[in-house]
């Protein structure tokens, strides 16, 4: 059966004040606001010999913008300057190039302070999680694949070649992206389990957070924080780093053998059902602790061993380790008795919460962090730094913006740039005064105008 044509459209190309991705303004407004600007311009300055034309603060800005919008290379920034009506005179590719390319160790360290000067304002603006619950700081690492020669690229162990860069997460559960704290570019070859990496980002992500969110080991009614990480986290120095740091730990444990014996010995009545986010009782999945049986004297004092059984899902294949058809898994904390509701079950389910870190890592995957695209070492380092700027914008608007709409705070990137950033509108001029009018048409119009209108009250 032939199908009916619908009417077709006359199509010119002598439309005007019409423009698209009106909703990545909201980002360059709040990279202004929060100071990022200019911090990042006081941090890369004096690699200029004169005055630039576009100030470094800036370009690096505008490229993390477009990073939030979708690109996955410098020639990215193309989006903003195909839009000089609305965003007004952006650096080229070249000169973004360049700015990537004069930031050293020195001055990424700079970046990264003004980066945490820009997240005390950001909280300060209405951003910031609430203190007085404990801060989540996720911990895992990443492979990234790269598809032609770049410097110090190697072999990684998913035999595939690339970068393993480890990153850190403030896990903010309301929204679908955490915070990006910190992030440190690896070769492919680089450990799991590298202890020093993980208390390297650990500084990081501690030098990342503002003042009053900082632990304080000597002051008991200071901020909580706890690291969290699955197995290879799990060493003793990482450990030994927390607690000196002032924070708790929650690293998953290997199942060995010896472990393995354990569980054939922990009698049923000692196994307790395990919880579901909701405080509900998960079916088929059980906890016990079994800290005295097992030797944790390498381990900070206070450790704590935490075992669970759970029935796989169909087709999952078992390993030596797993006890009549039950996977069993574990982790490590140094958490007392009595501070997570639920006893040894409310520490397991706060610890499979770090599994969310993986979203994160995802959507940073699909906010530039999947393709490295510089050859240079320094410059892909600097990427990674442009990266982990874009989640933060994007983090920061959902909160301050859209935290009264359930559905733009917490979906999903490509949902969020589809509804909120690339949304359309027409930029007129009269009574001296330059308008952009949001596609009325557009389901998501009205919240558009009014988070531009939040957004700008939350920083007067």
């Amino acid at each position: 059966m032939q199908v009916k044509r619908s009417k077709r459209v006359r199509v010119s190309a002598d439309g005007h004040g019409v423009v698209s991705h009106a909703g990545i303004g909201l980002l360059r407004e709040l990279a202004v606001d929060t100071g990022l600007v200019d911090g990042i311009t006081a941090a890369l300055i004096d690699t200029y010999d004169g005055p630039p034309v576009h100030p470094p603060g800036r370009v690096f800005t505008d490229l993390a913008v477009a990073v939030a919008d979708g690109a996955d290379a410098i020639s990215g920034i193309s989006v903003l300057r195909d839009r000089t009506d609305l965003f007004g005179p952006v650096a080229s590719m070249p000169t973004t190039w360049r700015v990537l390319d004069r930031i050293d160790v020195d001055h990424l360290a700079a970046v990264r302070r003004a980066r945490a000067g820009a997240r005390e304002a950001a909280w300060a603006a209405g951003a910031g999680p609430d203190l007085a619950s404990t801060l989540a700081l996720d911990f895992d690492a990443s492979v990234l694949i790269a598809h032609s020669e770049k410097e110090n690229a190697a072999a990684t162990w998913k035999r595939t070649f690339g970068f393993h860069p480890l990153l850190c997460f403030l896990d903010r559960p309301e929204i679908a992206s955490g915070e990006a704290l910190a992030g440190l570019l690896r070769r492919g070859n680089a450990g799991s389990n590298t202890a020093a990496d993980h208390i390297a980002v650990l500084d990081m992500a501690l030098a990342s957070l503002p003042e009053q969110a900082r632990p304080r080991p000597d002051d008991p009614d200071g901020p909580s924080l706890l690291a969290r990480s699955d197995s290879a986290g799990a060493t003793h120095d990482f450990a030994a780093a927390c607690v000196e740091r002032g924070l708790e730990f929650s690293f998953g444990f290997p199942i060995g053998f010896s472990v393995q014996q354990i569980v054939d010995a922990i009698p049923e009545s000692c196994w307790m059902p395990a919880l579901q986010g909701d405080d509900g009782l998960r079916d088929g999945a059980w906890v016990a602790e079994v800290t005295d049986c097992v030797d944790l004297s390498g381990w900070p004092a206070g450790s704590r061993l935490i075992l669970r059984k759970e029935r796989p899902h169909p087709g999952a294949q078992l390993t030596f380790a797993d006890a009549d058809g039950m996977r069993i898994t574990g982790f490590l904390t140094n958490t007392g008795p009595g501070v997570v509701a639920g006893q040894a079950a409310g520490l397991e389910l706060r610890h499979r919460q770090h599994a969310r870190v993986e979203d994160r890592i995802r959507q940073a995957k699909a906010t530039g962090l999947r393709n490295l695209p510089c050859h240079g070492w320094d410059e892909n380092a600097a990427w990674l730094e442009v990266v982990l700027t874009a989640t933060d914008l994007i983090c920061w608007t959902k909160l301050i913006v859209f935290a009264d709409h359930p559905d733009l705070a917490s979906c999903e990137i490509a949902t969020f740039r589809y509804r909120i950033l690339h949304v359309a509108a027409r930029i007129t001029r009269g009574a001296r005064q330059t308008w952009l009018r949001i596609d009325k048409t557009w389901r998501w119009a009205v919240h558009i105008a009014e988070g531009f209108h939040r957004l700008r009250a939350a920083f007067t």
